[in-house]
C-alpha cells in the first residue's frame, strides 16, 4: 500500500484517478478546494480515501498540507499533480489577470506541490511524481493559449525534474490527456462531439478510467522517467 496525494481530485481526471488508486488498496488524500460536497461524496465510496482541503496556488496552504499529510502517514509515496483550470479565449482577449489566475492553478500549484513533497522523498531515497498535463501541452491550442503554455511548461518541469530527482531515487513522468470525457467538456453538442471524433483515429472521447489505468501503470513501473505519455486515441501521432 502506497500513500498517494492526488491534487485537484473532487471532479473529473482527478476524482477517477483517486477512485481507481483506493481500490487497489492504497491509502488515497485527495485534496479539493471548492468542491467539499463531491469530496465528502467520494470520501463515502472507499475507506481508503481521505480528503484535505487546500487551495494549491497558495505556498502556504501546499506546505500545510503536505505537512500534515506526512504527519499522519509519515510519508507521501507518490504525488498526483492533477489541479487545473481551462478557459477558451481569444489571445487578444487575455487579461493579466487572466494570465496570472492560468499561471498560479497550473503552473505554480505543481511547483509548489512538487517541491514541498519532494524534500520527504530525497530523504527516503524514494518516490514518484505525476503530471497531469494536456495534448496542448504538445501541439498548443487555438484559443487556449494559456491553458497550453502552462501544460507545455508542466512538460518541462517533469523532463527537467526527472534528471535531477532520478539519483535520489524518484521517478517524475507526465501525462498529457486527449479529449477525455469529463464535466468540462459535457457541455459540448453532439454535433461538436462528432466532429472532435472524426479528428480522432480510433473516433471516440477517451474517458477518464483511461487516464486512470495509465496513473497506476507508472505508480507500478520501476523505470519509467521524464517520459509525456499521450492517451489520446490516436489525435497527435
Amino acid at each position: 500500500m502506497k500513500i498517494i496525494l492526488v491534487t485537484g481530485a473532487s471532479r473529473g481526471i482527478g476524482r477517477e484517478i483517486a477512485k481507481q488508486l483506493a481500490l487497489k488498496g492504497h491509502k488515497v488524500i485527495a485534496n479539493y478546494n471548492k468542491s467539499e460536497e463531491k469530496a465528502m461524496e467520494l470520501q463515502k465510496e472507499n475507506q481508503n480515501i481521505d480528503i484535505y482541503k487546500a487551495d494549491v496556488s497558495k505556498r502556504e496552504e501546499v506546505k500545510k498540507m503536505v505537512q500534515d499529510i506526512i504527519k499522519k502517514y509519515g510519508k507521501i509515496d507518490v504525488l498526483i499533480n492533477n489541479a487545473g483550470i481551462d478557459k477558451w479565449q481569444l489571445f487578444t482577449d487575455i487579461t493579466d489577470e487572466d494570465w496570472e489566475e492560468m499561471i498560479s492553478n497550473n503552473l505554480n500549484s505543481a511547483f509548489y506541490m512538487s517541491q514541498e513533497v519532494v524534500k520527504d522523498m530525497i530523504s527516503r531515497k524514494q518516490g514518484s511524481i505525476i503530471n497531469i498535463s494536456s495534448i496542448w501541452g504538445i501541439t498548443g491550442a487555438s484559443c487556449e493559449v494559456a491553458y497550453s503554455v502552462t501544460k507545455a511548461a508542466m512538460d518541462g518541469l517533469t523532463k527537467s525534474l526527472a534528471k535531477e530527482l532520478a539519483p535520489s531515487g524518484i521517478r517524475v513522468n507526465s501525462i498529457a490527456p486527449g479529449a477525455i470525457m469529463t464535466d468540462m467538456n459535457k457541455n459540448l453538442t453532439n454535433e461538436e462531439i462528432e466532429e472532435v471524433n472524426e479528428q480522432i483515429p480510433l473516433g471516440k472521447f477517451g474517458k477518464p478510467e483511461d487516464i486512470a489505468k495509465c496513473v497506476n501503470w507508472l505508480i507500478e513501473d520501476e523505470y519509467t522517467t521524464g517520459q509525456v505519455i499521450s492517451p489520446n486515441g490516436g489525435w497527435v501521432i
